[in-house]
């Protein structure tokens, strides 16, 4: 099933038609097609929610978009430049308007580096200076509100919602305008996850950054999403505005994912 809302010429990351598959495990075992003719797009400053259960397909989506997993056809187009095939080069170029915030917030933080040397690697990365670069940790650390001593700390003297704020800002450092979000609640409790859940849609307010939100629970893609992409099987099977898919949704699999939401993260404020 394609996107059933018109991409137009608005859309800053459309995806028409993705197929990715794997190699079988034996030499005469076919290839295992993990996506199969996916079709999306995410208009700048918006939330498009993935969602769909173990083995769907959803995460190979953002992998692929981030060039992490090989796309066997159709296309990847960003802010106009065709993405799917891009070279090493390219990617890391990309990075500076493509970032990506993980499921683990320990493991996707290096354990040995002290808050401060982490958010500014990109920054030194992209030619900031290192006046320049201390500036910019003390800005993000206040932005998903951690104190400003918190740059001189380890991974480890954090709890995991703290360690995922230092994800978010990690992401935010060089002004991303897309953001791949690949279950980045998942592995928090229901009242951490409301609060960095709340530090998303604030973000996004303050900064206009879209968000490609990743997700198994339909409560939390209902909180954070304009639209929804409902996937099973590695097709899309529903989508349209987050408020009809979640309360009325005609797939039959969209309805079993509704009964196995948790419905426990509501925010302050809902889209």
């Amino acid at each position: 099933m394609t996107d059933d809302i018109a991409t137009g010429t608005d859309a800053l990351l459309a995806v028409d038609g993705l197929r990715v598959s794997f190699p079988g495990k034996g030499r005469r075992t076919p290839r295992n097609e993990v996506l199969q003719g996916v079709s999306l797009h995410v208009r700048p400053g918006e939330t498009l929610g993935l969602v769909g259960g173990s083995g769907s397909g959803k995460t190979t989506i953002g992998r692929a978009i981030l060039g992490l997993a090989p796309v066997r056809a159709g296309t990847i187009t960003f802010a106009g430049e065709r993405i799917e095939r891009a070279a090493a080069r390219r990617r890391r170029e990309l990075s500076r308007d493509i970032q990506v915030v993980f499921q683990d917030p320990y493991t996707s933080l290096n354990p040995s580096l002290t808050i401060g040397d982490t958010l500014s690697e990109p920054l030194l990365a992209q030619g900031f200076g290192k006046a320049a670069a201390r500036r910019r940790v003390v800005d993000l650390l206040d932005r998903v509100r951690l104190p400003s001593d918190a740059a001189g700390r380890l991974p480890r003297e954090f709890s995991g919602g703290q360690r995922q704020r230092v994800a978010i800002a990690r992401a935010l450092a060089i002004g991303p305008k897309l953001i791949v979000c690949d279950e980045p609640v998942s592995a928090l409790d229901l009242t951490t996850q409301r609060t960095v859940l709340d530090l998303f849609l604030e973000l996004q307010e303050q900064t206009g950054v879209a968000y490609l939100f990743v997700s198994h629970d339909l409560a939390v893609i209902r909180v954070v999403s304009h639209r929804v992409a409902v996937v099973h099987e590695g097709e899309i099977v529903e989508t349209g505005e987050a408020a009809e898919v979640t309360s009325r949704p005609r797939h039959p699999y969209t309805r079993d994912l509704m009964r196995a939401a948790s419905y426990g993260p509501n925010t302050s404020a809902e889209r």
